[in-house]
């Protein structure tokens, strides 16, 4: 069965009925999915879309549900969406589940243009003095996207990402980031030797997790111009990564744990930065 053009009567301009599978757009949706273009960003869900529009991200198609476009919230948005977009495409749920990543539809997908990324946006942020987070290696996009999600909120001016860790961009990143991901200025893709020679020009401090560091999380000083460098979840850093930073750290364990998830003990040595950050600012 063919797409129609018709219009889809729910008061979005520019919208029209799909009900191919093989349609072009839906084809489009899944090979950004999928990581096979990596021109445009998936976005998925109501909230994220939202996150996606009001970040002035570059929006180049949408994809809803007819169910979802009965919903005000989602009504509201699809207009502002028909605003800024000339490609809107309404669809079935069962044919949203044909494009959707996650195993319910979350009723809506955004295609838009991937956020700028590189060491330019980490250099132009006003906000001083600079606590970034270099990510290393770790693939569990939930993870990369949790992290991302914890330094916005504890107040770091960017995160770079290096060696094999998962796109910051891709969807599940994006659903762990819930928007952060979009407003934090972010440099991918970097090697780790790029990341810290480009931490020392700009004269900013590494520090490096090691479960075998001599210091606690707590017993340096964050207040300055510095960044937290996190190795993959089983490896950790290589010790010659470990060498590369100018100090280490480590979270003190009690009973019989020997570390924590590395979105966990990021959000834990972040906090202490800010802590740190916000009684110097008192004082």
């Amino acid at each position: 069965m063919k797409a129609t053009s018709e219009n889809s009567g729910r008061g979005t301009r520019n919208s029209k009925l799909i009900a191919s599978r093989d349609n072009s757009l839906l084809r489009l949706a899944r090979a950004i999915r999928d990581g096979k273009d990596e021109s445009l960003i998936f976005v998925e869900g109501l909230r994220l879309c939202e996150e996606a529009l009001g970040s002035g991200l570059e929006i180049h198609a949408v994809v809803y549900s007819n169910e979802i476009a009965r919903k005000e919230r989602a009504a509201a948005l699809l207009t502002e969406l028909s605003k800024v977009c000339e490609r809107l495409g309404e669809v079935s749920e069962s044919l949203l589940a044909t494009v959707s990543y996650t195993k319910t539809p979350q009723g809506i997908i955004v295609l838009a243009g991937r956020p700028v990324s590189g060491k330019e946006r980490l250099a132009a942020t006003k906000a001083q003095p600079h606590l970034l987070v270099i990510i290393d290696g770790i693939n569990n996009p939930v993870n990369v996207g949790a992290i991302i999600r914890s330094a916005e909120a504890a107040g770091a001016t960017g995160v770079i990402t290096t060696g094999e860790s998962s796109d910051p961009f891709s969807p599940k990143s994006l659903r762990g980031a819930m928007g952060s991901a979009f407003r934090l200025p972010i440099w991918s893709g970097a090697s780790y030797q790029e990341a810290l020679s480009w931490c020392g020009e700009q004269e900013i401090k590494t520090v490096c997790t090691d479960v075998e560091a001599p210091k606690l999380h707590t017993e340096i000083d964050w207040t300055g111009p510095i960044a937290l460098i996190l190795g993959s979840e089983s490896l950790g850093l290589a010790a010659e990564q470990v060498e590369m930073a100018a100090a280490e750290v480590k979270i003190p364990m009690q009973g019989s744990v020997e570390s924590l998830n590395v979105g966990v003990a990021a959000a834990v040595i972040l906090y202490e930065a800010a802590r740190q950050r916000m009684s110097n600012d008192d004082g």
